[in-house]
């Protein structure tokens, strides 16, 4: 099989069969009417597609890379200078390089609008509300991105947010790229190390924050950490803070610290003087889960993301001009990076802060149906959430102006499929989705052409060279298998930052398949041509639908005099993943309620309230490789009753008695 071949096993007549008949089938008059549908008639007509059905457009798009991402262009009207060369070096992943004589800028093609229409909304639980023009937007984006410049901020230097899901948030992404500078954020429920972690490796010269933040009605002070975190991040030279839960904190005890509003103060509104930089310049550095040291910080092109989140949100979300899309999302998670790029679309987006539950679970309903949201994008874990609250949206809420609700974070089990359906809203179009952080994308999606079944992800991404593929690089039709991708695609990372060889790259999705992105998921294809994803085929925990790194928690836990080592993973439970600590303690000490309260507490305020465990267990030993690194997926075997593989690689294999048929596991 040639890498673009397009020839994966879907439709496999072994593959999973799902229920007799679909959920939900697209209308022939609203399927008309739908940019998918615009799409393949462009696709056919100006590119020759010769697309008669979704899975035949799929195939022209994986076969006919250039001529696919050439109409993606046209059709989405990306703003900039494409030049004559779509993709360089396409047999080489990573490698290949996209549109190598494009100049773009990604704020211009985000800041299409300067009307006085709503660009964006906000609502931080039952505390606040605000919305912003176009206009506004603009403005409030000019003046800042003026004030950035003063600082004489270039292109590639980096600026961080420490920041609840603000407009001035995005507001700040906007200005930041405007100017070529490199964005990177992180939700201020991280602790200060989670903080360090992240940021210290890129050395940010300007960092938003807020005074703080809500949460379940409460307010949280992001004050009392933000000077140590400034004092130990020495790249930065302005502190921009945006009063969010009163109206005058007191900065005096965070260096460099300016309000908002005075820092842009001196400067009037004007057209935003964009910097155009090449295709692959580098716009977001986002941070892997961080499962075997520090988190991994991945590098995204300004080009590639534009490109691939048009695609996604105009054909696979049908995010139209004038839509209002909402993602319910932190800016710790890509997906907020993915939401913000529907202002691309002309799309109002809706931004939400706080507890999705608070003061109870109707709350993001009631802003569905106030606002009148055309995308409704939560995780898995909320729809099951709301399944055993037995929350009946469809009974207490009209939901009228919802065409797409979107699921992602996990995989969305076949009951969630029905309790949407059945309690949401009977007639909407459920987008299971699937990609991640690497890619700040999806490599399987919704497809408003195709029908709905039960636990089903519709489809692969259009331009995505997805297949599923065994041990020996072999193409699966039917069962479980890696997730990989065998062509390049706009949104590959440019690199890890500070990986100077590109080994560290190269070692997280390339040395499995040479020349072959794999993900780390397993999937199987079933046989109407969509996907189900089991979960992850490495260690990375996936609790709440939040993806956590098992080095964040180590290196918390075993600082701790009382605790010699640690081993953590993820156990499935009620279609979740919980959090399980075995830790082995120094001689003489026990696992009392008192040292179970101060592991929860440390991991809680400087990792994040997602990494507290959910069982803490002693162990006598951790078992471990002959290089002596810890085995956590031999642990997670032996919980799970499931064989261990290469037991022979084990130093001390007779440590994995300690953790099987552990009473404390089955409650």
């Amino acid at each position: 099989m040639s890498a673009h071949d397009g020839s994966a096993g879907r439709k496999g007549e072994s593959g999973v069969t799902g229920a007799e008949r679909p959920l939900w089938t697209p209308d022939p008059d609203f399927a008309a009417t739908t940019n998918m549908a615009r799409f393949m008639r462009f696709a056919n007509g100006r590119r020759g597609a010769g697309a008669d059905s979704p899975e035949a457009l799929w195939r022209w798009s994986v076969r006919e890379p250039e001529a696919f991402w050439n109409a993606v262009w046209d059709f989405c009207g990306v703003i900039g200078e494409r030049g004559e060369r779509v993709v360089v070096d396409f047999d080489r992943l990573p490698g290949a390089r996209w549109y190598p004589e494009a100049r773009l800028n990604y704020a211009e093609n985000l800041l299409r609008r300067r009307d006085d229409t709503p660009a964006l909304m906000f609502r931080a639980e039952d505390r606040m509300r605000r919305d912003f023009t176009w206009a506004q937007i603009h403005d409030t984006t000019s003046r800042l991105a003026q004030a950035l410049d003063a600082l004489g901020l270039d292109p590639g230097d980096r600026v961080a947010g420490y920041v609840p899901n603000l407009p001035e948030s995005i507001v700040y992404m906007l200005a930041s790229a405007s100017l070529g500078a490199t964005i990177s954020t992180a939700s201020p429920d991280f602790g200060v190390k989670g903080v360090l972690d992240r940021f210290g490796q890129i050395e940010p010269r300007v960092l938003l924050a807020a005074d703080g933040y809500f949460w379940q009605g409460k307010r949280y002070s992001s004050l009392d950490r933000l000077p140590e975190i400034v004092r130990r991040l020495p790249s930065v030279e302005r502190v921009i803070v945006v009063p969010h839960t009163e109206p005058d904190p007191d900065l005096s005890a965070v260096p460099h610290a300016v309000r908002f509003d005075d820092f842009i103060e001196p400067w009037e509104p004007r057209d935003i003087e964009y910097r155009r930089l090449p295709f692959d310049h580098p716009l977001y550095i986002l941070f892997s889960s961080g499962t075997t040291g520090i988190p991994k910080c991945i590098v995204h092109g300004a080009g590639g993301v534009l490109l691939t989140h048009l695609k996604e949100h105009q054909l696979h979300a049908d995010i139209r001009r004038g839509d209002r899309a909402f993602y319910y999302t932190t800016c710790g998670w890509m997906m907020w990076n993915w939401l913000s790029s529907a202002l691309a679309s002309e799309a109002t987006v809706a931004l939400y802060d706080g507890s999705p539950f608070h003061p109870g679970p109707h709350v993001l309903f009631d802003y569905a149906d106030e606002v009148g949201m055309t995308q409704l994008g939560v995780s898995a874990k909320f729809i099951d959430a709301l399944g055993k609250a037995d929350f009946r949206p469809r009974e207490s809420h009209d939901l009228s102006s919802v065409r797409t609700m979107l699921s992602t974070g996990s995989p969305l089990v076949p009951e969630g499929f029905d309790y949407v359906y059945r309690d949401v809203k009977p007639d909407v179009h459920l987008a299971s989705i699937s990609g991640g952080t690497d890619l700040c994308a999806g490599f399987v999606v919704g497809h408003p052409l195709l029908p709905v079944w039960r636990g089903e992800i519709q489809a692969p991404s259009l331009g995505m060279d997805v297949d599923v593929w065994d041990e020996e690089g072999r193409s699966m039709p039917a069962g479980k298998g890696e997730l990989v991708c065998k062509s390049p695609f706009p949104s590959v990372p440019t690199g890890f930052w500070g990986d100077e060889d590109g080994s560290r790259f190269h070692a997280a999705y390339f040395d499995m398949y040479p020349n072959v992105w794999r993900h780390g998921d397993w999937m199987e294809w079933t046989e109407h041509g969509g996907v189900v994803i089991s979960g992850r085929s490495d260690a990375t925990l996936n609790a709440g639908g939040v993806r956590i790194g098992t080095a964040e928690i180590y290196r918390l836990v075993d600082r701790m005099p009382e605790i010699v080592e640690s081993i953590v993973i993820g156990q499935p439970w009620e279609n979740d993943t919980r959090v399980v600590l075995f830790v082995r303690l120094a001689e003489g000490r026990s696992l009392d309620e008192e040292l179970e309260t101060r592991i929860r507490r440390e991991i809680r305020q400087n990792a994040s309230p997602r990494h507290v465990p959910a069982r803490i267990l002693e162990v006598a030993d951790i078992p471990r490789t002959k290089s002596a690194k810890i085995s956590e997926l031999a642990v997670r075997a032996v919980v799970l009753g499931e064989s261990v593989k290469n037991v022979e690689a084990l130093a001390n294999p007779e440590a994995l008695d300690d953790y099987r048929d552990r009473p404390e596991l089955r409650a």
